[in-house]
């Protein structure tokens, strides 16, 4: 006898019980993180090294070389995760202190799944320029710049300033990160369904950050731009739009360089007859409706990924046709989620030093993604690795090292064996670490 089918009842109390269970245990722990030392202390007389008098002497080498902080100092593996709180999950603009939860959890993805030290930074300011200054300020104490979850357009302006003018990588995850997960999703998804990126017709809902580098990610992975749809709040993008403000530039060329057949309309429009639908935009579950995807090409691919609700139900989209279903929530299956792509692809940049974080290494990670999915076997239901899956973490930093050297974005060169023994020990080391604290009880079990 089979399994006895779950109903729908039974899917959305799944689907509600992280939340409800978020709020018991954030406050038994009051918050996720906290700064625990890395060196020795055999007694009371060590703090005479790490302290005064003798850490005068690692301070007066950097002074002569700077390029000994990373020796003496944790700043190559030290990430900060800076956020103005404009833009917070499918939120919005609920403030710094409200996305603290947030930057919080994204410490701990960093340091569980990547081994990397980050910390979160919360700034009061909605003010693009005064952000960027801030952002500079803190350079000397970090290797890497993680910009998280601030508001369209300025989201665009930001970074690309602060990767011109920081002497650190900065990377906006809303953008490179979701970018790279997604296509790790699509370029297995489309060979569940045997279809080829250059062949496919793709329609973006949502024309945020996330998908804004998606959609160019996507093309730069080989799909053919004219064959895009792409929809705004205001309907599908096209020559004949003349409502879009300069400052929104990039969907100006979006609307030059997509809709080759010059569609009218909104979402139902956008839809129709298209193979692959990938949704970040406004929370559902009735964002997108069951019978606009029922009208998709054959062996369609529908992507909903809007937190904390998709735009749909991923269950109500197979009933209506898809094929391959993702969303980004752990709890459904095909998490589409940057949580299996920034910790690596942070892990792989701090491993050799790299000046920048490129489209081209961001791609490597999602083409090495893909393929940790497809050696344990692709399925319906199995585009991508999981959380749990850790190996995949030290593969996909080891492509990423390698692209940044193959570039010449890296300052240091290292052998592929080592990287990937340097990426294994750095991330068992983490994991371990939360283990043996949970196991002594220094983190306390969670009692209801």
């Amino acid at each position: 006898m089979g399994e006895p089918k779950v109903t729908k009842e039974e899917l959305l109390a799944k689907a509600r019980k992280p939340a409800q269970d978020a709020m018991k245990m954030h406050p038994y722990y009051k918050g996720k993180i906290e700064v625990i030392p890395k060196c020795v202390i055999r007694d009371i007389k060590d703090f005479a090294i790490w302290y005064t008098p003798g850490v005068a002497e690692p301070c007066k080498d950097i002074q002569q070389n700077p390029e000994m902080v990373f020796e003496h100092t944790n700043k190559a593996n030290m990430v900060g995760i800076v956020t103005d709180g404009t833009r917070v999950l499918g939120l919005g603009d609920i403030g710094p202190m409200a996305g603290l939860p947030v930057m919080e959890g994204k410490a701990l993805l960093f340091k569980y799944l990547g081994g990397v030290d980050a910390f979160p930074i919360c700034l009061d300011t909605k003010d693009p320029d005064e952000f960027i200054k801030t952002v500079k300020y803190l350079c000397p104490s970090f290797g890497g710049i993680n910009l998280e979850d601030i508001a369209n357009p300025k989201c665009f302006y930001i970074l690309e300033r602060l990767r011109a003018e920081a002497p650190i990588p900065v990377w906006h995850d809303d953008q490179q990160g979701t970018a790279a997960v997604t296509l790790a999703g699509l370029i297995n998804a489309l060979k569940v369904v045997k279809k080829k990126i250059e062949d496919v017709k793709i329609t973006m809902i949502g024309i945020g950050a996330a998908n804004v580098c998606i959609t160019k990610m996507i093309i730069k992975a080989g799909a053919d731009p004219k064959k895009f749809i792409v929809v705004d709040s205001k309907g599908i993008l096209s020559r004949k739009r003349d409502d879009i403000k300069q400052t929104h530039k990039e969907k100006l060329e979006f609307c030059q360089m997509t809709n080759a057949e010059n569609r009218d309309g909104g979402m139902e429009e956008a839809i129709k007859g298209q193979d692959v639908v990938i949704a970040l935009s406004k929370p559902g579950p009735d964002t997108i409706k069951k019978e606009w995807i029922s009208t998709m090409a054959d062996n369609g691919i529908v992507f909903v990924c809007a937190n904390p609700i998709p735009e749909m139900w991923p269950w109500d989209a197979k009933e209506a046709g898809a094929r391959v279903v993702a969303t980004g929530r752990s709890d459904f299956p095909n998490q589409v989620n940057n949580s299996v792509g920034f910790p690596a692809i942070f892990r792989g940049t701090l491993d050799v030093m790299a000046t920048t974080i490129t489209d081209e290494m961001c791609i490597a990670a999602a083409v090495e993604l893909a393929r940790c999915a497809e050696d344990r076997g692709l399925r319906e239901d199995y585009l991508l690795p999981t959380m749990d899956e850790w190996e995949v973490f030290p593969r996909e930093a080891v492509a990423v090292a390698k692209k940044a050297m193959e570039q010449g974005v890296a300052r240091l060169k290292i052998d592929e064996k080592e990287l990937f023994r340097m990426a294994e020990a750095k991330i068992r080391r983490a994991q371990e670490e939360v283990g043996l604290l949970m196991e002594k009880g220094i983190i306390a079990p969670y009692k209801e």
